[in-house]
């Protein structure tokens, strides 16, 4: 009896298992989320006549995003490697498609797709599609990428084209934000990967000359930049947002008017729900709830580019370049996020991961969690003598 304790002991030690602590986080920041949701949206659905509508879909969300992950977890790496181009070029198509009449406007942006009743973003799903595709070119063309005098043609101009051809894409909708994170993605993910430093150069002053035209010729993304510098000059106008996002802010003071309570939800901060749900955290939950979720969000990325340094450890660069790609694309969408709120970049329409309202962002942070989780355990498998 005692030697079978031992053994079965022994065989539970062996096995692979999930990241606890990734796992809490990934829960906690989910759960946290939906309250929040429920407290940015309670007026709103109640001016509609069901104080719980937006909980409800939301809550249906995360159940679907969390099939998705499990869905997710149980598809080998070696597999996300051999479909990432057939993916990025789907998202591509998809991209394509939203510009058509089988697009849906909302509030004058075209970036919205509808299928069997559910709306959905394809920019969210290129997010992610460029990490596995710019993962898996990085790898391939390692050598390519490190050689600028020779390596334009095969090791950089594929890449680019992609990159270009999204981006415009995605400036017709008009989605700058979704524009700018997807750049921002590869760029790193090729660094990453090996690119020169030359090239990297050439690129970053290439973008940024792109994104300064693109910010000049349209009025009011130049009216945004200039706004946000003094958003009460513009109360009304152009720094009506930002001005009540600091409102909500020095409301909340340290630890916040109380769960439920905020004032600025009450239709005087647009989107409360969504791009601006942390200015809610910190007008009830006051300086304690930003910094803990600020913290949340740090503990996550920093697991992304540990569990990314294990996976180049063991050789698996196309697993380390996806693991840091994911940890790199929450880090900057969610800095972006929160600068907005906070007034320290410029109004934009972008979700806080795992937190915000929304079905396709949603599903696709977890789906690319799905996929963190699956390369830590296929790290411990390796590490332990298993195969994947």
């Amino acid at each position: 009896m005692n030697f079978t304790l031992k053994k079965n002991s022994k065989l539970r030690h062996n096995q692979s298992t999930f990241d606890e602590s990734l796992l809490l986080i990934f829960f906690a920041l989910l759960g946290f989320g939906l309250v929040m949701v429920y407290s940015a949206s309670s007026h709103e659905a109640f001016s509609s006549g069901n104080s719980f509508s937006y909980l409800y879909r939301h809550l249906t969300y995360i159940l679907l995003s969390l099939t998705a992950t499990f869905i997710v977890i149980q598809i080998p790496m070696k597999v996300w490697q051999a479909l990432a181009f057939s993916l990025v070029i789907i998202g591509v198509c998809l991209l394509g498609i939203v510009l058509t009449g089988l697009g849906k406007e909302v509030n004058g942006a075209q970036r919205w797709l509808t299928l069997a009743g559910f709306s959905f973003q394809p920019s969210e799903l290129m997010k992610l599609f460029i990490i596995l595709y710019a993962s898996d070119f990085a790898t391939r063309k390692s050598g390519e990428l490190a050689d600028f005098k020779n390596g334009f043609k095969k090791g950089f101009l594929p890449m680019l084209i992609i990159v270009v051809g999204t981006g415009v894409l995605l400036i017709i909708q008009p989605d700058f934000g979704s524009m700018f994170i997807i750049t921002v993605i590869a760029i790193g993910i090729l660094f990453l990967g090996g690119l020169s430093w030359r090239f990297l150069t050439s690129l970053v002053v290439l973008s940024g000359f792109v994104f300064w035209i693109l910010i000049k010729i349209e009025p009011y993304r130049a009216a945004r930049v200039a706004s946000f510098m003094n958003p009460l000059d513009n109360l009304w106008s152009t720094g009506y947002q930002l001005s009540h996002s600091l409102f909500a802010f020095a409301r909340g003071e340290w630890l916040g008017i109380g769960l439920g309570r905020s004032m600025e939800k009450l239709f005087y901060l647009p989107e409360a729900h969504n791009d601006f749900i942390l200015a809610v955290i910190g007008e009830e939950l006051g300086f304690l709830g930003v910094v803990s979720t600020i913290t949340a969000f740090a503990f996550l990325v920093a697991k992304g580019f540990m569990i990314g340094a294990r996976s180049a450890q063991l050789e698996k660069y196309f697993s380390s370049l996806v693991a840091q790609g994911i940890a790199m694309w929450l880090a900057v969408q969610a800095i972006i996020s929160m600068g907005v709120n906070l007034g320290v970049v410029p109004t934009k329409g972008l979700t806080l991961p795992l937190l915000s309202y929304g079905g396709s962002a949603l599903l696709v942070s977890c789906s690319a969690i799905g996929i963190l989780l699956r390369i830590d355990w296929e790290n411990q498998q390796m590490t332990k003598g298993g195969s994947v």
